[in-house]
């Protein structure tokens, strides 16, 4: 399909607050076949999608893609519980054609992120899988650094940071502990690899770094505190989802900042 006139100039709505996690609005829930249609599927191939992320069958009596087949989409994406909108929308990439010609996924995932940042929903595709999003500050801080660690031969680390957003996107519950736990582990693997030394923690080798002392200090700190809430798995651990992206934003600007200057 044609680029339309926002598209070509670069035009988009204003990025809204985060203001839906555990839901699948009204507006979504309308916007998710449109989407799909504009990228080049059919209705009647949608309806497959819905229908087989539902475990319902199509209706045999109807034929006609608009408005029947159209309509009958639109029924089940109305009344689907709210995490089977993401669901089909991750199948609905998966069964769009794969190659450089007519960038069928990648019409669709942009189009999509497009409409959760303008609508505040907390989610965002990659690659074809739905996973969380946070503030601007925290996307940016740790797709940064994955990407400066993986083009910096730290594979381990740049996988350890994408495994903590992992983590965080899980649902119905998102793993607090695991997320600052591979964040953390993110940090100390790439502390160890910039100072050449494999055995100290990130607690002991932060000094090494070369960084400003108050710096120092702030991460010996942070790290004492995941330490303390999370790595050692204690009990009475009552980390927020708030408070892990911002161990796991810092931990990512930390790596990215080292990864470039290490």
């Amino acid at each position: 399909m044609p680029k339309g006139f926002s598209e070509r100039h670069g035009h988009q709505g204003p990025e809204q607050d985060i203001l839906v996690r555990e839901d699948a609005p009204r507006e979504l829930r309308e916007a998710v076949s449109p989407l799909a249609i504009r990228a080049g599927m059919s209705y009647s191939n949608l309806r497959d999608i819905v229908c087989e992320i539902l475990l319902v069958q199509p209706d045999p009596d109807i034929w006609t893609e608009v408005p029947n087949i159209r309509d009958e989409v639109f029924r089940h994406l109305k009344r689907c519980h709210w995490f089977k909108i993401y669901d089909i929308a991750e199948a609905i990439y998966t069964a769009l054609p794969d190659n450089w010609i007519d960038d069928s996924r990648e019409t669709f995932s942009d189009s999509l992120n497009q409409f959760f940042r303008e609508q505040g929903i907390g989610w965002e595709m990659e690659e074809g899988r739905v996973q969380y999003r946070g503030p601007e500050p925290f996307a940016h801080a740790v797709k940064g650094a994955v990407t400066t660690l993986s083009s910096t031969g730290r594979s381990y680390a740049a996988k350890e940071l994408a495994e903590a957003v992992g983590d965080i996107s899980r649902r119905p519950e998102p793993d607090i502990t695991g997320a600052v736990q591979h964040a953390m582990a993110a940090l100390e693997a790439t502390a160890r690899d910039i100072t050449g030394q494999d055995k100290p923690s990130f607690g002991k080798l932060v000094r090494s770094l070369s960084l400003k002392p108050t710096l120092n200090t702030a991460l010996e700190k942070l790290w004492g505190y995941a330490s303390n809430e999370a790595r050692h798995g204690r009990e009475d651990s009552s980390l927020s989802t708030a408070e892990a992206e911002m161990i796991v934003g810092v931990a990512g600007a930390v790596c990215g900042y080292l990864a470039k200057t290490g």
